[in-house]
């Protein structure tokens, strides 16, 4: 596992140096846009609507459109922002475990201690397990303040971000305010039916089969020698090809990295991973 991130967890006068992972990934097969006929890559240019020009990745900023008005805010504008610039994961509050709604989890992360001796690091852990709270906590992370839940899985700390009160939508259903009547013998076969489908949940269990089946297809064609040469089909595009330069994500991800080098310094560093290039063979 990569760090993605470096930072400090405090509360009160306690410091606790921490390295941050994500802690999942994605399992699905990788999938491109290809020409049906010849197998070509499809790739997609970023046209300005103004000028008709092809823009490169590096010369995109953000803008906000109110009404009549757009607000460009440039990479310098965002960087400028003091939130960017923090590297703690603060303790807002420690709270009860059952206070915390699990549709509001979302992104979880490993927390690794960031120093020699891991004491305060165990110490909150073993904390968070005997007094059964959660810690609240706000960090910032890609240039965003997040609210995360602070809490305990095996030896590990997780940190896993909360969704925001107002990205919460109220279920309002008017069909359930109804009256509905259930017997008692409907309730008990309704629970005798749960019961014989009882069991200890273990996630080893179940597989994607889409993903599983997806893969069998892509080996059953190789085997069968349905492919196209990879290096033909997947070839860089030229800088100077007609309809201007193309950008693909690597190269995007290169230059915003290098431009976000020049534009400051003492920044978090911007980590990415290798992208695959496919082997494929031509059927002979």
């Amino acid at each position: 596992m990569r760090t993605i991130w470096k930072g400090a967890l405090t509360f009160g006068l306690v410091n606790v140096p921490v390295k941050v992972y994500s802690a999942t990934e994605d399992h699905d097969v990788p999938l491109h846009q290809v020409h049906e006929k010849d197998g070509g890559r499809i790739r997609y240019q970023r046209t300005c609507e103004v000028c008709g020009e092809t823009v490169a990745y590096a010369d995109i900023d953000r803008a906000y459109v109110d009404g009549e008005q757009t607000v460009v805010l440039t990479k310098d504008d965002l960087a400028s922002l003091p939130a960017e610039k923090s590297r703690e994961i603060d303790v807002v509050e420690f709270v009860p475990s059952e206070q915390v709604d699990l549709l509001t989890l979302d992104k979880p992360y490993y927390l690794e201690p960031d120093s020699k001796s891991p004491k305060a690091y165990v110490l909150l852990r073993k904390t968070l397990e005997q007094t059964d709270r959660t810690a609240i906590v706000r960090f910032t992370l890609r240039q965003k303040t997040r609210l995360a839940a602070l809490r305990v899985r095996g030896k590990v700390l997780v940190l896993q971000t909360l969704l925001w009160a107002d990205e919460v939508r109220e279920a309002e259903f008017p069909v359930l305010d109804e009256d509905v009547r259930i017997s008692k013998k409907e309730l008990e076969l309704s629970s005798s039916l749960v019961d014989s489908y009882s069991s200890d949940f273990d996630p080893e269990e179940y597989v994607d089969e889409y993903q599983k089946e997806l893969r069998t297809l892509i080996d059953a064609k190789i085997e069968a020698g349905d492919t196209f040469d990879a290096a033909e089909t997947f070839a860089e595009a030229d800088a100077g090809a007609e309809g201007g330069e193309v950008i693909d994500l690597m190269e995007a991800l290169r230059a915003s990295v290098a431009r976000s080098k020049e534009s400051r310094s003492g920044g978090a560093e911007a980590e990415e991973k290798p992208k695959k290039r496919s082997t494929k063979k031509k059927a002979g």
